[in-house]
C-alpha cells in the first residue's frame, strides 16, 4: 500500500463553537455558521469539548468453552464536555442551573430564579462546530442534555468558568451523533481506490 501519510491531514482546532436549539431542530444544510433559531453559546476555553464515546458490553461464557461464546453490544453512550468562558450568558446560564433561559429575562436589569430541588429534564438540539483553516468538523446532536456540572468558583484571578458535560440521545429522525467533515483543499482520493475494472 502507497504511504498516504499528509500532514494536512492533521486537525489543530482554531476556533470552537457551540450552538443551541429547540430539541430535533433539523441540522442546517452544509457547514455554514447556523442561522436561526441556533444560538451561539458564547467563548469557551481554548481546551475546546472533550467528546467521549462508551461502550458497554457483556461477555456470555458456556460450558465447554474457556472463552466467552459471544459478546453483546448492550450500550453505547456519547456525551461531551466543555467549559464555557461567558459565565452570565443567559443560555449558559440556564443549562447550568437546569432552569428554562425565560426564568433569566431581566427586569430592570436583574433576574432572579430558584435552582430546581428536583432537577428538570431540558432538552436541546446541539451543534459543536470546530475549524481549522479551511478545514472544519461539525458534531449534531438533535436531543441532549447537560448530565454532569463542574464546580462553579467565581474568583478574582480569571474569570469563572462554567464546566458542563452533555449527554446525547437518539432524536425523533437522527442518531444521536451525526459527524460531518469538511477536508478543505486536502486531497483524500488515494484512500479511497477506484472500485471494478
Amino acid at each position: 500500500m502507497a504511504d498516504t501519510r499528509n500532514a494536512d491531514l492533521t486537525f489543530g482546532a482554531t476556533d470552537y463553537l457551540v450552538y443551541m436549539a429547540a430539541m430535533n431542530t433539523t441540522s442546517p444544510t452544509g457547514l455554514t455558521d447556523p442561522a436561526t433559531p441556533w444560538v451561539n453559546l458564547g467563548w469557551v476555553t481554548t481546551d475546546g469539548g472533550l467528546l467521549k464515546i462508551e461502550d458497554e458490553s457483556k461477555d456470555i461464557d458456556a460450558a465447554g468453552s474457556l472463552e466467552p461464546i459471544r459478546t453483546l453490544l448492550t450500550k453505547s453512550t456519547k456525551s461531551l464536555q466543555v467549559t464555557f468562558l461567558e459565565g452570565l450568558n443567559p443560555l449558559v446560564r440556564s443549562l447550568y442551573d437546569n432552569v428554562p433561559v425565560a426564568s433569566l429575562q431581566p427586569t430592570d436589569g436583574v433576574a432572579s430564579y430558584s435552582l430546581p430541588d428536583k432537577p428538570d429534564d431540558l432538552r436541546y438540539a446541539f451543534i459543536f462546530d470546530t475549524m481549522d483553516g479551511e478545514k472544519r468538523i461539525r458534531l449534531y446532536m438533535p436531543n441532549g442534555k447537560v448530565t454532569e456540572r463542574g464546580d462553579e468558583q467565581p474568583q478574582t484571578e480569571d474569570v469563572m468558568p462554567v464546566q458542563m458535560t452533555f449527554k446525547f440521545y437518539k432524536g425523533s429522525s437522527a442518531a444521536a451523533v451525526k459527524r460531518t467533515i469538511d477536508y478543505g483543499n486536502v486531497d483524500v482520493s488515494a484512500f479511497f481506490p477506484a472500485q471494478g475494472g
